[in-house]
């Protein structure tokens, strides 16, 4: 073996995974075909659960002053952020190429191998291993590793060596993202239709423009190479009417509105994670957040498997849990799309839902929805409140001092928070010592209708979502030995 896990992509699906399994103590080789990061911003931004699982690995504070919102949107009609459970706004600056440095930074730090220029041309699995033909600067070689992870986007290599069923819906249009310099342009919110399509203008900062124009009726293209600016300049010029010609581009795209899920996120070795594994419309910059998600999520578990401390089935709870959250990604943003790019027959159906948003049950549904915090795995403990669930940040005092359940899941183990203070508890769990931290602490600031109110303990897992309470109607032995292997 060359290595334990293969990852091929260093996006920030990739990445993410590479330091979560190294915190995991697995090694890891990335291989990606560009020979440097490309500094595009497709990515902006993170939702609310992505900004809960960067503070869960004290990573937040890498990305500087983050600019926050509690205003969102579902399909181009305002939602509001504010009563959400959670201790964290969306993020709005963010732009994926400091989000690409900040998380590669940390995982090479962590001892991630990186190797760029590094294209993957085929794969085996042969049940025992992965073997990768790999074309680098050195020429083609062959590596060989214990599991392979596709994270290399929408047009993976992995998902189609490795023979995934990606079905779905096909593109029926085109759109043109771009970031423009020298252009003195009004701000446009997302969902402002004109005659003929839609054109979406924010600003950046640095007399920087990102804009987007979508035409209803442009074709989609299959592109190997990125369009000109000029494309961009002319589905302007025939929406607007104005000429930006003479902008400075700073990169150009496109996209499509093609929705496609894989049938199964894993197949023997091979697993896909990201847009490997689901595109869709860029609606409210679900996509790369829930790449993210997808690695912190698989990363814990696969070092598990890898480490030999869990058995391989573990893997299979990836797909389970992930693949919903994968079928409803696709479900909100077909949604929006046709709020977005329908046309005027679509302006009665936008007054209804924004008169539906006055109501606090509503926004709050759909707010939960765009922002990840909706999701709730099925651990199969039973159905107290908390189970499958994210632990809510909460303030923790100890006998060490002051922290919070945020903090304790920073090295990405175990915890199992003992709230009652008792020893037949700590005795139980001390056979999983070495993969499960156990803290006794008092929760102070929670409100009188928190589920952790009637409660004596929860168990969490590295990814924060809780697998067990007293109240589940597995025993805690029985719990840890699911999520995190047989006693030691």
């Amino acid at each position: 073996m060359d290595g334990s896990v293969i990852v091929v992509g260093a996006g920030p699906a990739g990445l993410m995974l590479a330091a979560e399994l190294r915190l995991g103590g697995v090694d890891v080789i990335v291989l990606e075909r560009h020979p440097r990061r490309t500094g595009e911003s497709r990515g902006l931004g993170f939702t609310i659960r992505t900004m809960e699982v960067f503070d869960q690995r004290g990573l937040l504070t890498r990305f500087g002053n983050v600019e926050t919102s509690g205003q969102g949107h579902f399909g181009g009609v305002p939602v509001d952020f504010h009563e959400l459970d959670s201790g964290h706004l969306a993020a709005k600056t963010v732009p994926q190429s400091r989000t690409e440095e900040v998380l590669e930074a940390w995982a090479v730090a962590l001892g991630a191998d990186i190797r760029r220029g590094h294209e993957v041309l085929s794969l085996h699995d042969d049940g025992a291993g992965v073997e990768v033909e790999v074309a680098g600067p050195a020429g083609v070689l062959r590596l060989r590793a214990g599991y392979l992870v596709g994270c290399d986007g929408g047009r993976s290599v992995v998902r189609k060596a490795a023979g995934f069923d990606f079905p779905g819906t096909a593109a029926s249009r085109e759109l043109f993202l771009a970031d423009v310099r020298g252009l003195d342009l009004e701000p446009r919110m997302i969902g402002e239709t004109v005659p003929g399509g839609m054109v979406m203008v924010g600003s950046f900062g640095d007399g920087i423009h990102r804009i987007i124009v979508g035409e209803r009726d442009a074709p989609p293209h299959r592109r190997a190479e990125p369009p000109a600016y000029a494309e961009v300049a002319a589905a302007w010029q025939r929406l607007m009417g104005t000429d930006i010609a003479h902008g400075e581009p700073v990169w150009v795209s496109s996209f499509s509105d093609a929705a496609r899920q894989v049938s199964e996120y894993r197949r023997g070795r091979v697993l896909l994670a990201g847009d490997a594994a689901h595109i869709h419309l860029p609606a409210g910059g679900q996509g790369m957040n829930t790449s993210v998600q997808d690695a912190v999520n698989l990363g814990w578990k696969l070092a598990a498997v890898v480490r030999g401390s869990a058995a391989a089935d573990l893997l299979d709870t990836y797909h389970s849990e992930r693949h919903p959250v994968g079928q409803r990604l696709l479900m909100n943003t077909r949604a929006q799309g046709l709020l977005i790019l329908g046309g005027d027959e679509v302006q009665p159906l936008r007054d209804v839902l924004g008169e539906l948003l006055g109501f606090d049950g509503v926004n709050r549904h759909l707010a939960e929805m765009v922002s990840g915090l909706e999701i709730r795995y099925e651990v199969g403990a039973g159905d107290h409140p908390l189970l499958g669930r994210r632990l809510p940040p909460l303030g923790l005092d100890t006998a060490a001092g002051p922290t919070s359940a945020t903090e304790l899941l920073h090295p990405a183990r175990g915890v199992l928070l003992d709230l009652a203070d008792d020893p037949a508890l700590r005795e139980a769990a001390e056979p999983w010592s070495d993969r499960v931290d156990v803290r006794t602490a008092t929760v102070h600031g929670l409100a009188d209708d928190s589920p952790l109110k009637a409660t004596a303990a929860v168990l969490v897992r590295p990814d924060g979502h809780v697998a067990w309470t007293p109240e589940s109607h597995l025993e805690l032995p029985a719990a840890l030995n699911r999520w995190f292997g047989p006693a030691r």
